[in-house]
């Protein structure tokens, strides 16, 4: 398959949608980003990158950092962190206090702000520093030692993180968390923070597409975990627009609110897509569209 012309072809063909939406207004350091922005990237299983228009330059990947820090903390810790987190969609905006009083302080699953909470602070008492270990993890997938948090977009949420302090002392006073909830803030807010590109996304997200292989060749999933975070993927990737996702495009995907998507095709590579401006769920109007063009013009998907 020509990676490169098909990019090319669904820039053309998504143009269009380039611009449209907002970029997320709740968080000022992401609302002036220009939402003119798009790029696109396809990483195959040997490492090789194929990628256009703006598919070099750094943003901020925000909820898009949930499944790499999943994966750490299955990989870390096995699986009973799922004694603490669900798996099912929750239909319910990302940041929704309301199931975890239903449900006893137990998100509905690790990609909504509740469950990456849980999984965070779990990765926390795994490692003692958590988002400095999935910030290293990600230079060493994506072969980028220049990857690094922005200060300015971790100080914005931050100021702007009352929701996900409520969230966090919440399941706390179920013993949900384990370690002190300004700590577990700190690295939460830090983690989203981090900044990359749609190339170094398509790169570090491969593991996924290598039924839990790493780039160096170690596992770090088996199959069978690599095949669990790609199924929670499917379902609850994209918020409460995940239905529609798997409906439309049909591969296991991560949001974020940076206008970020990423997403996996087991066995054959794994894609990046960015444009800023965003849908009413949080999902970038754009990469979604361009995701979509992949598959319909490839039939690749896990259907």
């Amino acid at each position: 398959m020509d990676y490169q012309e098909l990019l090319e072809r669904i820039a053309a063909d998504i143009a269009p949608l380039v611009g449209s939406g907002t970029p997320a207004e709740y968080i000022p350091a992401l609302a002036s980003v220009d939402a003119g922005q798009f790029g696109m990237a396809v990483a195959d299983l040997d490492g090789n990158v194929y990628g256009v228009g703006d598919w070099q330059v750094p943003f901020s990947t925000q909820s898009i950092t949930k499944v790499f820090a999943l994966a750490l903390a299955l990989a870390e810790g096995g699986d009973s962190l799922w004694e603490r987190v669900g798996r099912e969609p929750s239909g319910n905006p990302f940041n929704s206090l309301v199931q975890l009083e239903y449900e006893n302080g137990i998100p509905r699953n690790p990609f909504i702000n509740a469950g990456a909470l849980v999984v965070t602070d779990r990765l926390q008492t795994l490692t003692g520093d958590a988002s400095s270990e999935l910030l290293e993890f990600l230079r060493q997938e994506s072969g980028n030692p220049d990857l690094g948090f922005d200060a300015e977009v971790a100080a914005s949420e931050q100021e702007h993180g009352d929701r996900n302090a409520a969230l966090a002392h919440f399941m706390a006073s179920y013993g949900n968390i384990d370690n002190p909830v300004p700590t577990l803030l700190d690295h939460y807010f830090w983690q989203c923070s981090i900044e990359m590109s749609c190339a170094d996304l398509a790169r570090a997200a491969r593991f996924l597409a290598r039924h839990g292989l790493r780039a160096d060749g170690s596992r770090l999933l088996t199959r069978s975990e690599a095949k669990q975070v790609n199924a929670v993927m499917l379902t609850c990737g994209t918020y409460d627009a995940a239905g529609e996702f798997a409906y439309r495009v049909g591969l296991p995907g991560k949001s974020g609110v940076g206008g970020g998507i990423v997403a996996v095709v087991p066995g054959r590579c794994t894609l990046a897509a960015w444009s800023p401006g965003l849908d009413p769920h949080g999902n970038s109007v754009a990469a979604a569209a361009a995701l979509d063009r992949f598959t319909t013009l490839t039939g690749l998907s896990v259907f």
